[in-house]
């Protein structure tokens, strides 16, 4: 049996283990522990025994090949050697326990073996055990301040090491961060089930005990979760349990988006975990879209498209090639449609051909920079190559810019360097007469690596053009001074009808949710509070301010160089309609949602209609990627600030994130907040680009129902043209 060290001496001994993943610390624990004793972390042999067994007797009993990493000095392999299961291989990096564990078993089980061992790096050859059996070490390795990168090692070296067939048994205290590791690396060719451990009445134990299983199956198979788990049997931890069984069901609707044949968008991991087949074999005619990049390996996340050549011949020039198509040619009929694609890949010479498509953030990035971010990401999509291995090739469009002119660059001590530039992109298809010969200008954040903040339209101010016509009279003097200024910047002023990016007219088009409600404010005259968190360069609150004219608009900025540079370069102004607070976002909402329950307006002070539908808009990019975020940074989406923005929506409203995020469980993560704040949760993905517009509300009051209904209403409120109906078509709920 454990024996439990007194009370000053369990505290020493705790002390050790500051950090669980230190091999020091380790035999320093057990070293303080003594010899001859055993110890258990959690889930008793007497409790576990049961469920084990009935487990354990379907894997040939006796015969079958049983792996406990990370055993230290724990009974659980000793009770199973005398329940009949002889062929146990204990491994566990510490020496001390190791040679503990030997000495007290060699006698008594003579057929167990104890390895010194890394679990993280085990040598033993492939497909070696029938039963790997986790107690706690896959707990012991995810430290959530080490991130998951130990974890990941260890549970790929599980599953090389155990059989097609075999059964992985993790029994675990399934924290969140553990949990939604284990549901994300098995959730291709892995059939999964969840049960808890049993506690007794007079346990007092904080924490439930959980037996996670997974059995080894057929690669790119996905089964939904059977969990044995229910919200009405007793646990000693209820909040721990119910936490488990949401995380669960809302891995099975992953899961069954995955099985219903809809073109998912895959990230990299799940494609280097068996999403669409073994990555290392060419199949002809394959062709998957997903993300590249993660959270720690890469600067960026990309939209790609993997595609393997429809006829394999001996004639490629390259068994894997690169091709990058920059953001002003991604609608080109080549790269935008599937058949485009496919000439690209005949063109090309590949066997595989991984095309890569950059958004407008990455306009003005240097190439070098996103070749070697990309280079270690497509390594990992090369296939299996029977000749001397050959380096991958960097192929790309033209990046269609004509001509470039920096018209200031400006350092804050939030933002950092910033780049405002006027560009011309190239003509580059007959078709695309959009882009020819026109001016945009845009705001660049260099400590992104030169990404894009936002782009707007230069148009001919037409007050320039009454003004020629006035003078047109004038001394041959005044005419020619006049014609060399012809067509300056001075004649040209910013379209505010004009959105640059693609995901803040996804944002316009997912006011349909709420159509109904806006529809009413202005047939009475009733502002709308509209509050946006992240200026920029002002481009989306201008646009909002001329084509819904109702709206009440408010915008929260942080860095006041960034106001500046709004204001001077392109065209925001203030006016009664339109105001800017020049503080922290967080602190502002939480500050209104504290004093008056989510009232954003002065309006409602004045006696104007406070149950008047309230938007809230963040629409802020993170300088800190660490967090897996792209956009907004990571305390924007904290369960205290999520519940700031419910009670400043106050009964109803909508609130909107635009959400760019590099980790597909970060993402996850995300939406599983919000739906735990909010009753409704829809998301709408870009196509192109890597965001995704996620819309929540904290009610039914302003709900629309009829998706029809509400696009003809919004379109009809709109004053600038907007592409509604695409945008709605790709609207899911989620919640």
């Amino acid at each position: 049996m454990a024996t439990a060290p007194a009370a000053g001496a369990g505290a020493a001994l705790l002390d050790t283990l500051a950090d669980f993943t230190s091999r020091e610390n380790w035999d320093k624990f057990f070293a303080l522990r003594g010899t001859g004793d055993s110890f258990e972390w959690y889930a008793e042999w007497p409790l576990l025994q049961a469920p084990l067994l009935a487990l354990l007797h379907g894997c040939g009993d006796g015969a079958a090949e049983i792996l406990v990493p990370g055993c230290g000095s724990s009974a659980l392999s000793e009770r199973l050697y005398d329940a009949g299961f002889r062929r146990i291989t204990n491994v566990d990096f510490s020496r001390v326990v190791v040679a503990d564990m030997l000495r007290r078993h060699a006698r008594a089980r003579p057929e167990m073996r104890w390895r010194v061992m890394d679990m993280t790096d085990m040598q033993f050859a492939d497909g070696s055990f029938d039963v790997i059996l986790d107690k706690g070490g896959l707990d012991a390795l995810m430290e959530p301040e080490a991130g998951t990168q130990l974890g990941m090692k260890y549970l790929n070296e599980a599953k090389r090491v155990l059989k097609s067939g075999g059964k992985f048994v993790c029994l675990t205290l399934a924290e969140s961060h553990v949990l939604a590791l284990l549901l994300s690396e098995f959730r291709f060719g892995w059939n999964m089930s969840v049960q808890a451990i049993p506690t007794e009445p007079s346990n007092k134990s904080a924490f439930q005990t959980f037996m996670v299983v997974m059995v080894k199956g057929k690669i790119s198979e996905v089964q939904t979760i059977k969990s044995l788990l229910d919200q009405s049997a007793e646990y000693c931890n209820k909040k721990q349990a119910n936490a488990v069984i949401r995380a669960l069901e809302n891995e099975n609707v992953i899961r069954e988006s995955y099985s219903s044949g809809v073109d998912v968008l895959f990230s990299l991991r799940d494609l280097q975990l068996g999403a669409i087949g073994d990555l290392k074999v060419i199949v002809p005619g394959r062709r998957r879209q997903f993300i590249l990049g993660e959270q720690g390996s890469s600067l960026y996340c990309y939209k790609a498209v993997l595609l393997d050549a429809r006829k394999q011949t001996e004639k490629f020039e390259y068994h894997c090639g690169v091709f990058i198509v920059p953001k002003v040619r991604a609608q080109e009929w080549l790269f935008a449609s599937e058949e485009g694609q496919w000439h690209v890949v005949e063109s090309a010479k590949a066997a595989r051909l991984i095309m890569v498509f950059l958004d407008s953030r990455l306009a003005s990035v240097d190439m070098d920079v996103i070749k070697k971010d990309l280079s270690p990401l497509v390594k990992d999509l090369e296939p299996r190559y029977p000749e001397e291995e050959a380096p991958i090739p960097f192929m790309m469009a033209g990046d269609g810019v004509k001509q470039r002119d920096i018209l200031q660059e400006a350092t804050s001590e939030i933002t950092g360097p910033m780049v405002v530039e006027d560009v011309v992109y190239e003509n580059v298809d007959a078709d695309q007469n959009f882009m020819s010969e026109k001016i945009f200008r845009r705001l660049i954040f260099k400590r992104s690596s030169g990404l894009v903040q936002s782009e707007a339209l230069l148009i001919k101010d037409p007050l320039s053009d009454e003004a020629d016509k006035k003078n047109k009279n004038a001394s041959a003097t005044s005419k020619k001074r006049r014609n060399q200024k012809k067509g300056s910047k001075n004649t040209m002023r910013i379209d505010h009808s004009f959105l640059g990016s693609p995901y803040h007219i996804s944002i316009v088009s997912g006011l349909s949710l709420v159509a109904s409600a806006l529809s009413a404010a202005a047939a009475s005259g009733v502002k709308v509070s509209t509050t946006v968190i992240g200026l920029g360069a002002g481009c989306f609150p201008m646009f909002l301010r001329g084509c819904l004219p109702f709206l009440d608009i408010e915008v929260v900025e942080l860095d006041p160089v960034v106001a500046e540079l709004a204001k001077k370069h392109f065209g925001f102004l203030v006016d009664e309609q339109l105001k800017v607070h020049l503080c922290d976002g967080i602190k502002y909402v939480e500050d209104i949602a504290a004093a008056d329950h989510g009232t954003t307006t002065e309006s409602v002070s004045n006696g104007k209609d406070n149950n008047a539908i309230k938007i809230l808009i963040i629409d802020v990019d993170s300088s800190d990627l660490s967090s897996g975020l792209s956009c907004p940074p990571a305390n924007f989406v904290e369960d205290s600030f999520l519940l700031s923005a419910k009670k400043f929506l106050s009964e109803g409203g909508l609130f909107i994130i635009n959400l760019v995020s590099r980790s597909s469980s970060v993402r996850e993560m995300v939406v599983s907040r919000l739906k735990t704040v909010f009753v409704h949760l829809y998301s709408l993905q870009l196509e192109e680009d890597v965001n995704e517009v996620l819309f929540a509300s904290p009610s039914e009051k302003y709900q629309e129902m009829n998706y029809l209904d509400a696009v003809n209403e919004l379109k009809n409120l709109l004053k600038y043209p907007v592409d509604v109906e695409s945008d709605i078509k790709k609207l899911q709920r989620l919640q």
